[in-house]
């Protein structure tokens, strides 16, 4: 194994964003380590990227700490240093304020907060001692920009705050060497979409068109060598936060 290659961790890996970004990353040369909640489907996506030993998996609910622990100590100890941290792992459900069940909300906050904490205090720990390192947390536009016709009360509560987070985040780790930024997706074609609500989900976006994994990737990779970007919230939406169509 090559430890001198960059390595990146991607949490959400095994489908859909975070394969995409997984993906694109080892295309560059980037060594990753991805997480899915079951080992089955982390199987089907190292099928899928083809990369050998420079992509491995750690099955699991990344909402646990100890699932982010095991999961940067295995990429440590498999590559070496991590370079980048990518916190995709998220749920999205669009549905009425008053209609959310206790449940929903306990699984939106789980995956979508504590996630990503657990797994960024593991990866500021690593980087801290080294004095370099990235974070580039995957939020939503629609955190950014509600829209009525959208009613996603939760997305905008926990991405917006996210959003904010990710601010506040790089400013308390930028005397450490580490950048922290954000990708703020717009409505991506992707499995978190089915493919009856694509018509509609086209009105909403400016450009008439749904946005690509690929182009979410490439925000990502253009943040990993940003070196002097740190604490930004980028969309990656057609235009859709500059206002309602």
């Amino acid at each position: 194994m090559n430890t001198q290659r960059k390595t990146a961790v991607v949490t959400g890996a095994s489908s859909g964003i975070g394969l995409g970004i997984a993906k694109a990353l080892l295309a560059r040369g980037w060594n990753v380590a991805g997480s899915a909640r079951t080992k089955t489907r982390l199987d089907e996506a190292a099928a899928q990227l083809d990369a050998g030993e420079r992509f491995f998996g750690e099955a699991g609910d990344i909402a646990e700490p100890v699932t982010a622990k095991r999961l940067l100590d295995s990429a440590s100890h498999r590559f070496g240093a991590i370079d980048l941290l990518v916190n995709n792992a998220g749920v999205f459900l669009p549905k009425p304020f008053v209609d959310f069940t206790p449940d929903e909300i306990e699984q939106q906050i789980a995956t979508n907060v504590k996630g990503v904490i657990f797994a960024s205090q593991e990866a500021a720990r690593r980087m801290i001692p080294r004095g370099r390192g990235q974070i580039v947390n995957i939020t939503a536009a629609l955190a950014m920009q509600p829209r009525s016709t959208v009613p996603a009360f939760l997305a905008v509560l926990l991405k917006g705050g996210l959003n904010a987070a990710t601010r506040a985040l790089a400013l308390e780790l930028a005397p450490h060497g580490i950048r922290v930024n954000a990708v703020a997706p717009g409505i991506i074609d992707s499995p978190m979409h089915s493919p009856e609500t694509h018509q509609f989900l086209r009105t909403l976006q400016p450009a008439g068109r749904l946005g690509t994994v690929e182009e979410i990737a490439d925000a990502v990779l253009y943040l990993a060598g940003a070196d002097f970007t740190n604490g930004i919230v980028l969309p990656v939406d057609g235009g859709a936060t500059a206002g309602n169509i």
